[in-house]
């Protein structure tokens, strides 16, 4: 198989899940610390580490980082956590903690494989880099190499590239498709069904899209003449020596050290699902350790030359470091904004050092972070077998503080916990709610039972079981939700998946009054997408 290659091989992380993770802003959650004072020359502008660091900061930084570990971990309870950090081509710390599963004693050490969630895009956007030429390009229409693709805007369909979509410029709503996902359709299906996603204005617009990110990495692997997991085995994870790091769920699977997820419940972690992302692999369905993501973050300092050999063209790198869009608007004039580049968040930091970074999480219980500050030459992953509560976030920010402050400015972890509380949260207009007092009785459960038709979801089916309905969607029916009685021909459901925190509960509303019987599933209907019309009356 031939890889294109404009070195001699290729390559190189990001939901909040969704999900996937996108830029986080922290604004007003802490004071800022007096500013230092900036170096300044008669001889012009000052340098690129414009605020003086820490006199011995990252030494430092190394000595407190075990104990500043050891206090978010005992703080936030979570099970585990590997990190890493490097200067240059040189590992200057690795390490791992806790255990990879609650109730077993098997530790977490740098070898243990976790899922990385969004950390996946900056990776998936270092494998695109690493095949760009003078003809495929960030600005190549995606739709060129993916036959049938489709948006809701014809025009759109056209000049969408492979930037836009790695930028979540592209006008697709939030976590467009995740939703076909969670009821276990493949990347294929979900491809197919964006087109009838509404779509928001074009590259003025960012929302973070999973599968618009994986459309464009699908057009690149097209492009290339292979699949996308392959590609990134040959381009990156071979040459760079990540043996560990894999694109598909089977081989995580097959990895003995590796870690659980575990999610939480009434403010305790519990290990209680699992989770095969390769549907959106590119953007959410790598697995690694901290040692192979030392090696990337390495080859990326180094602006895509690892050992003396340049593997991705520095030019393709940069442009995916650079912002694109305005990804977090500021709230007052005091405020940074927040940027995304191709792949990767980027922007500045309060030291006037340019940053690029990426989180990772998974709802059902994983959460990661890195960062990399180039005219340190330092970058610095964590990764954990937990929700996103802000831990993997706040380990490399208390670093980052140390290196450059010579202290902590602020409660990372108190401050990450609020800016990410949302992730956790119960979803559904039932969520916290007790049924109404005068409840009505539902019709006949018959009644409600049929095939049920929807263009974008497929076919549901509701059938009486017991004395209360089940609806079955996705392929084969294998997406169940119970139905219970709620108020009349309103029902209640608990759904489930990624996009489900836990204490999340729905509504399920009939109409059977209308020219066409309809069934509403307001969990499905946050594009208005979730609505259903019977085809026929009774069981399969």
């Amino acid at each position: 198989m031939t890889l294109r290659r404009t070195r001699t091989s290729a390559v190189t992380v990001g939901a909040i899940g969704m999900m996937a993770l996108g830029a986080v802003v922290l604004a007003g959650c802490a004071p800022e610390p007096e500013p230092y004072a900036p170096r300044v020359s008669a001889d012009g502008p000052p340098p690129g580490d414009a605020v003086e660091g820490a006199e011995g900061g990252l030494d430092a930084a190394l000595a407190a980082f075990p104990d500043d570990i050891a206090e978010i971990m005992e703080t936030s309870g979570v099970p585990g956590v590997a990190v890493a950090v490097v200067q240059g081509d040189e590992l200057l710390f690795a390490e791992g903690y806790g255990v990879r599963e609650l109730g077993e004693d098997a530790p977490v050490d740098t070898s243990t494989v976790f899922r990385i969630a969004s950390m996946s895009k900056p990776i998936a956007a270092t494998v695109v880099a690493s095949q760009l030429d003078d003809e495929l390009t960030w600005d190549t229409p995606a739709a060129q190499y993916l036959p049938g693709f489709a948006l809701a805007d014809p025009w759109v369909t056209e000049q969408v590239t492979i930037g836009d979509l790695f930028a979540h410029r592209s006008g697709l709503p939030p976590a467009a498709g995740d939703d076909l996902e969670d009821v276990g359709y493949d990347r294929e299906y979900v491809l197919d069904h964006l087109d009838l996603q509404p779509l928001d204005p074009f590259r003025t617009t960012y929302h973070y899209a999973n599968f618009g990110l994986t459309a464009g990495a699908e057009a690149v692997a097209n492009a290339v003449g292979t699949d996308w997991a392959t590609l990134s085995d040959e381009a990156l994870y071979e040459p760079l020596g990540m043996d560990s790091t894999s694109s598909r769920y089977e081989d995580f699977e097959a990895q003995e050290n590796k870690a659980a997820m575990h999610a939480i419940v009434d403010g305790e972690y519990e290990q209680l699902y699992d989770r095969d992302a390769d549907p959106q692999s590119p953007a959410g369905g790598v697995s690694s350790n901290v040692l192979d993501l030392a090696k990337w973050m390495s080859l990326l300092i180094g602006n895509g030359t690892s050992s003396g050999e340049e593997l991705v063209d520095s030019a393709a790198l940069t442009a995916a470091f650079t912002p694109q869009v305005v990804s977090g608007h500021s709230s007052d004039s005091a405020l940074r904004a927040s940027f995304y580049g191709y792949g990767f968040n980027t922007g500045v930091d309060p030291t006037a050092h340019t940053t690029y970074s990426h989180s990772g999480a998974f709802s059902e219980g994983t959460a990661t972070n890195f960062q990399v500050v180039p005219a340190l030459g330092l970058g610095v992953v964590a990764i954990t077998n937990g929700s996103p509560i802000g831990v993997p976030e706040a380990i490399v920010s208390t670093f980052l503080d140390r290196v450059q402050f010579g202290e902590p400015h602020r409660d990372w972890l108190a401050d990450y916990g609020v800016a990410l509380g949302h992730y956790m949260e119960p979803v559904g207009d039932l969520a916290g709610e007790e049924q109404p007092t005068d409840a009505a009785a539902p019709g006949q459960l018959d009644a409600y039972a049929g095939t049920w038709a929807n263009p974008y979801f497929g076919d549901a089916v509701v059938t009486v079981e017991g004395e209360g309905l089940v609806v079955r969607l996705g392929p084969d029916g294998g997406y169940e939700l119970e139905l219970e009685p709620w108020d009349g021909d309103v029902f209640a459901f608990v759904p489930h998946g990624e996009n489900a925190p836990w204490g999340s509960k729905s509504s399920a509303t009939f109409d059977l009054a209308g020219i066409a019987d309809t069934m509403n599933l307001q969990f499905f209907d946050a594009n208005g997408l979730g609505t259903w019309t019977r085809l026929g009356i009774g069981g399969p």
